[in-house]
């Protein structure tokens, strides 16, 4: 047991390009050394190759990674349409829908969020088209998101819009 602590301690203190020797003390102990001494047959011991991660570029899925589902930002196209951007959304009670366009489909267990000026909106759902009930008149931002229980998958920009209801005195 001990010659082995002593291998694995060597192995562990040496750097990969050092040679580790083996020989026979003068008590007939073997030993392990990173040098051959002087007057002694040794024998070089041949390690096996060390273990070696190579660094992954960000964003780069890992070969265990890339297996499981779901992964961030698993869906190439996540935005809301059906929003004007460069007119008033005309809304008389502020009631309106919008579409989520998401490819690929929607993978359960996911579901999507609304996110209305940067704050949860609504109930989560795993329908494409949602809809909003008496907003305020003004410019609003929106954003969809993509959400496993309290984890957020993903989240698509936000869009700038502005409703604009009827005043009735």
């Amino acid at each position: 047991m001990r010659p082995l602590l002593m291998i694995l301690l060597l192995i562990c203190a040496c750097s990969a390009s050092a040679q580790i020797y083996k020989y026979t003390d003068a008590n007939g102990n073997t030993v392990y050394s990173d040098h051959s001494p002087d007057g002694v047959k040794s024998q070089p011991v041949e390690l096996p190759p060390l273990n070696s991660v190579k660094p992954q570029t960000p964003g780069a899925p890992s070969s265990d990674t890339a297996n499981r589902t779901p992964a961030r930002n698993a869906y190439e196209v996540l935005e809301l349409t059906g929003l004007p951007t460069e007119e008033a959304l005309r809304a008389n009670n502020g009631t309106f829908t919008v579409s989520v366009l998401i490819k690929p489909r929607l993978q359960a267990p996911h579901q999507l969020r609304l996110l209305l000026d940067d704050t949860p909106y609504g109930q989560p759902s795993n329908v494409p088209i949602l809809q909003l009930v008496n907003v305020d008149r003004g410019e609003h931002r929106l954003a969809v998101q993509v959400i496993d229980g309290a984890a957020i998958i993903q989240q698509s920009p936000a869009v700038v819009f502005t409703v604009q209801r009827v005043h009735k005195p």
